[in-house]
């Protein structure tokens, strides 16, 4: 069975979506659910789901490892007339997963307890 999710974000960041697949997973269903994102500048992401702070410290910290392409240590990119966030965010996209696979039992993911699925937008 394949079903397109759609998200709206509002610019780099993480957003949770544990909730809109677990709605999706039909209730007596066994098998392994696949997540693929087709944007070339996002990730998909199991991550903390209890701490807030959480997604402030793992975005800061992928800004500081890939900045963007106006800051003097990445004068070295071509990629650049889509604007200063463009390429890095396609290494971002590069370093993290893009595809998920997640186990089904009895109809509900087996995420551990503070495990939550994200769209991580670059």
């Amino acid at each position: 069975m394949k079903t397109i999710f759609r998200f709206q974000t509002n610019g780099p960041g993480l957003y949770e979506f544990t909730g809109e697949v677990a709605s999706w997973v039909c209730q007596e269903s066994d098998g392994l659910l696949t997540l693929f994102i087709r944007h070339t500048s996002a990730s998909l992401l199991i991550q903390e789901n209890a701490d807030p702070d959480m997604k402030w410290d793992l975005n800061a910290f992928f800004e500081r490892l890939v900045p963007q392409a106006d800051d003097p240590q990445m004068s070295y990119l071509r990629h650049t007339y889509e604007g200063p966030d463009d390429m890095p965010a396609h290494i971002k996209a590069a370093l993290l997963p893009t595809s998920l696979s997640i186990p089904v039992s009895g109809g509900k993911m087996s995420l551990g307890q503070w495990q939550g699925i994200y769209l991580f937008e670059h």
